[in-house]
């Protein structure tokens, strides 16, 4: 903190034992070092402090800076969802004035769908027939 040498030292001792005597150099030397101490820590808190206030300069502006990116991001976001709203309408809006064309999928054919099923239960009834009499069951099949 001071830049005293030992001579400066040796010099500041010898005038405060001229001066004060031997009997009062000692309590003086003690309250002075008690002053030191307290100086010394009254120094370390006001650099902490410092040091506290530029963390919370640079966290305020590190929030500034995440705050802005995520409202540019918001943004970009928002114009998409509009742009593809957008697009997603005037398809729409084309499939429902084609009202006359044919449509996107062809009818289903219920007849077709009941007859494959009748089939269907047909021949599993004859698989289990045919597994009664000759007395033995086809293993059941594993899904993956």
């Amino acid at each position: 903190m001071f830049d005293f040498g030992f001579s400066e030292m040796i010099i500041v001792a010898i005038v405060g034992l001229i001066v004060l005597g031997p009997e009062r150099l000692p309590k003086v030397a003690k309250q002075a070092g008690q002053w030191l101490g307290k100086l010394q820590r009254y120094v370390a808190d006001v650099k902490s402090d410092i040091n506290r206030q530029m963390e919370l300069d640079e966290l305020r502006n590190l929030q500034s800076e995440v705050s802005g990116a995520a409202r540019d991001l918001q943004e970009s976001l928002q114009s998409t969802i509009a742009e593809t709203r957008s697009q997603f309408d005037s398809i729409t809006a084309d499939l429902e004035g084609a009202g006359g064309a044919e449509p996107l999928e062809p009818a289903t054919d219920w007849e077709k769908v009941y007859a494959q099923r009748r089939l269907r239960e047909r021949i599993r009834d004859r698989r289990i027939e045919r597994e009664k009499e000759l007395g033995h069951k086809r293993p059941k099949r594993r899904l993956h």
